[in-house]
């Protein structure tokens, strides 16, 4: 069982540089209509100062290792199943910038013999929030390590 005491918990902070290729190879991939996702000159055209962040690929530019936080708790990262993710926007973000992100562990429960976590993470650019994102996650087999 995962211990309660760790809802309420802020993880480490990180920043993350946005850059351009990333976002050329993410367009490719969901086949994102329009050069502005691909092509600088476009994106200005289109009134964008560089190239835009599409807004779902935000939740992919958190750090590489997003289970983490899950080990430190003494998860069994071959028990997490991602159950939900959403996002809040307040402002554009571009290639160039760099984000920073501040994940907090907001709640851990049990639901039919099941173990959820969530997870929010608030995204600044220069100290302006430009997005929240939240992460609920599933733990098969109690969690404990």
């Amino acid at each position: 069982m995962i211990d309660r005491r760790f809802a309420g918990t802020d993880l480490v902070p990180y920043s993350v540089p946005v850059e351009r290729d990333r976002l050329r190879r993410y367009a490719a991939a969901v086949g994102l209509p329009g050069p502005e996702f691909t092509d600088v000159t476009a994106a200005r055209a289109a009134g964008h100062r560089d190239l835009p962040v599409p807004p779902a690929l935000l939740a992919g530019l958190e750090r590489d290792e997003p289970g983490d936080f899950l080990a430190e708790m003494g998860v069994r990262l071959t028990d997490v199943r991602h159950v939900e993710q959403g996002f809040v926007h307040h402002a554009q973000v571009y290639a160039g910038d760099v984000l920073r992100f501040a994940p907090r562990i907001t709640d851990v429960r049990s639901r039919g013999g099941m173990e959820f976590v969530a997870r929010d993470t608030r995204v600044t650019r220069d100290g302006e929030l430009v997005a929240e994102l939240r992460q609920m996650i599933l733990v098969l087999g109690g969690g404990a390590a």
